[in-house]
């Protein structure tokens, strides 16, 4: 993890997945962890470190305060828990964020996302792989190279 928070300028933290497990009682707090690991090395890491950009997301307005009220002074995202706010909250912070002048609004993004979510299946059997396969934490690999794939299988449009 450490990696990909040092060599990543970017990072996305959504700390909205804090429910109670329900065999342990205990929350899952990794994204909040991360989320502290990457401003920790926005703010004291070396100059290139410094650079970094975040965005914040949670679920309901103010909630972060009942859980990680140190967190006050970040400007927090919410997506009232919807997969479809939330590609339109990221589409937006990236466009800023980037100052890239060319990103697909967040509807073209969700689309796109719904029609390979159709085309899934079908790719997963061109890869050997099984939907199954796609639900395990470890599937971040095959889930990765099916988008990959499918992505190459897409008309180009221009950037």
């Amino acid at each position: 993890m450490s990696n990909i928070i040092e060599d990543c300028r970017y990072g996305i933290h959504d700390i909205s997945r804090t429910e109670l497990d329900e065999v342990s009682r205990l929350p899952r707090f990794n994204m909040p962890l991360e989320l502290g690991i990457f401003l920790g090395a926005k703010r004291f890491g070396v100059e290139d470190q410094k650079r970094k950009k975040c965005l914040v997301m949670d679920k309901e307005e103010y909630r972060y305060q009942k859980f990680i009220s140190d967190i006050a002074g970040q400007d927090i995202s919410m997506h009232n828990n919807n997969p479809e706010e939330v590609v339109r909250v990221v589409r937006d912070w990236l466009r800023t964020s980037s100052e890239r002048q060319k990103i697909p609004g967040g509807g073209i993004i969700w689309r796109h996302y719904q029609d390979f979510l159709n085309d899934l299946p079908q790719l997963a059997q061109k890869l050997q792989l099984e939907i199954e396969d796609f639900k395990f934490f470890n599937a971040f690999n095959d889930y990765t190279f099916a988008i990959a794939e499918w992505l190459s299988l897409q008309p180009r449009s221009e950037p």
